[in-house]
């Protein structure tokens, strides 16, 4: 039965919406996922999708697939912008990933609006100002 099944806890990986300066020195925002472990985690899979509500009307974003292949030890990967037009909607990110051979996966979801100035604080590895979820 499906409710026998227990998949393994996520601990240790996140991901953070950090503001950045582009070449041009133009406020931009990307979005990484953070290993913690003191492990390599490969065949990272990531699906990024908003939703919500604008103006009464509900308003779903294209959803993407980034493949990232492995992630080091204590390290990050940038893998996609994010406009701030979104930050009113739910942006969500479905990670998973593969550690000694057995599959995880868990849903990071920034909820309308707490992408935002008050809400900045110091990404650890990135050391830029970004919101995370861990």
């Amino acid at each position: 039965m499906k409710k026998d099944i227990a998949p393994p806890t996520v601990e240790d990986i996140g991901v953070a919406v950090v503001k950045e300066l582009n070449d041009l020195n133009e406020t931009e925002w990307n979005v990484y996922v953070i290993n913690f472990k003191k492990e390599k985690i490969e065949g990272v899979l990531v699906t990024s999708r908003g939703y919500g509500k604008r103006d009464d009307e509900d308003v779903k974003t294209s959803t993407l697939r980034h493949f990232l292949d492995d992630i080091a030890p204590t390290s990050f990967v940038k893998f996609e912008p994010i406009i701030e037009t979104l930050f009113g909607l739910n942006n969500e990110y479905w990670v998973s990933f593969f550690l000694n051979k057995v599959m995880y996966d868990k849903k990071y979801i920034f909820l309308p609006e707490t992408i935002k100035e008050e809400n900045l604080m110091l990404i650890p590895y990135i050391n830029k100002k970004g919101v995370m979820i861990k």
